[in-house]
């Protein structure tokens, strides 16, 4: 039996059902996630010759896997913001990336420190990799393609904070790793961690991102309109420009996630109406989705193989207690005075899905430093993320239909 032609077929079958999904998910009110999780517990279940799913023997793999998944879908996200950016217009993500965030941190920490009884640096880690909302598997409380006009402030909030926070959580990734190395946090380790891994790192996403986006914009949609260079409208310039500026803000040591959003943006706000924003999404759109089939696959797969195996009773309780009233509780706080309705602030605090920008985080850190409890991490982190899909995929479609039906009875009267 030839396993790689199974497993390309298996893919090609995987990534061309993909192109119905989004009616499928419209139909039924079911994120086509749960599916395609469904979809690897079965087949890990009842086949035994496909490649091994846990992240924890595939180290490796689940970095760059996890990594290129999400790079691709920070550029996606940054191209369909419609809002041009503005610290005042942008302020419900902002609030949510900062006081949100930093407020489940801590929860979770003290919370995985005290009750599931993880060492300081496991808990903060825990903290770290739970804290971004994920751009991947978000679709279906994110806004459309580049230039709908229809994008309410929900849905915005929603996506210019899963593009802004995946970046954001890696200084906490980074603080715990060198309380793993360190055996506690001291003071010069501290220090070392606020002016590099918080101010430099940061800085150099900031201004990397903006001048390579500043560069290709004026590239793309100046030159052309003066005459000098050939129009191009490839949209694998997105992907393209995704992989360089990652690449030369890590090479840099910068946060690459923060420099390829803001890359995207900074694009996308040269030119707001010019349709080749459309193409460039679109095309981010179809390899993400190609590459969201084959990691829910082995997700599904790992679900089969017993990555949930050291799961108890707290750790449930935790993922509940995190999906259901720590996220909520937290965003709602930030959108204290934001102008918003009750209902709309309730859709922003609910739907923060979790998914592959914290597996990427957690198998990053186990890298670079030995922590504690590496098993119930992984069972914990697939643990909400599992039941992030299932309650939010299932919830999402008829929740924003629900929302956006009352904001318009609201604009009629």
């Amino acid at each position: 039996m030839n396993i790689y032609i199974i497993g390309i077929s298996i893919v090609g079958l995987a990534s061309l059902a993909m192109a119905w999904m989004p009616a499928l998910t419209e139909k039924t009110g079911i994120s086509y996630s749960v599916w395609y999780i469904l979809a690897g517990i079965l087949l890990y279940t009842f086949f035994d010759f496909f490649p091994n799913p846990d992240p924890i023997r595939k180290e490796s793999y689940t970095i760059h896997l996890s990594e290129l998944v999400v790079i691709i879908s920070l550029m996606g996200t940054g191209l369909k913001l419609d809002e041009p950016f503005s610290l005042k217009s942008w302020r419900l993500p902002f609030r949510l990336v900062t006081i949100t965030m930093l407020l489940s941190i801590g929860l979770v920490t003290l919370l995985s420190y005290y009750s599931l009884g993880f060492g300081l640096a496991a808990a903060l880690l825990l903290g770290a990799v739970l804290a971004p909302t994920d751009p991947v598997l978000a679709s279906d409380v994110q806004v459309g393609p580049p230039l709908e006009k229809d994008q309410n402030k929900v849905r915005f909030a929603l996506t210019a904070e899963a593009g802004m926070n995946d970046g954001m959580a890696f200084p906490f990734t980074w603080l715990a790793i060198s309380a793993a190395l360190g055996g506690v946090l001291t003071k010069e380790n501290f220090l070392e961690w606020l002016w590099v891994d918080i101010i430099y790192r940061i800085l150099a996403g900031l201004v990397i991102g903006y001048v390579i986006g500043r560069i290709l914009a004026w590239l793309l949609f100046y030159l052309p309109k003066k005459g000098i260079t050939v129009e191009i409208r490839d949209g694998f310039v997105a992907i393209s420009t995704t992989l360089t500026v990652y690449g030369l803000t890590e090479l840099a040591h910068g946060y690459g996630f923060i420099a390829v959003f803001v890359a995207a943006v900074t694009m996308r706000n040269y030119e707001l109406d010019h349709h080749y924003h459309t193409k460039m999404h679109s095309f981010t759109d179809q390899i993400e989705r190609i590459l969201l089939a084959i990691v829910l696959i082995l997700f599904g797969g790992s679900l089969a193989t017993g990555i949930l195996e050291k799961l108890n009773w707290q750790m449930v309780a935790f993922a509940l207690v995190f999906l259901f009233i720590i996220r909520p509780v937290t965003a709602y706080i930030s959108l204290f005075s934001s102008g918003l309705t009750v209902k709309e602030k309730l859709g922003i605090s609910f739907f923060g899905i979790r998914g592959i920008g914290s597996f990427f985080y957690l198998s990053f850190a186990l890298s670079k430093a030995e922590f504690s409890h590496v098993d119930e991490l992984w069972a914990t982190l697939a643990l909400v993320v599992l039941l992030s899909i299932v309650f939010h995929g299932c919830t999402a479609a008829l929740s924003m239909k629900y929302i956006e039906k009352d904001q318009q009875q609201g604009e009629e009267t």
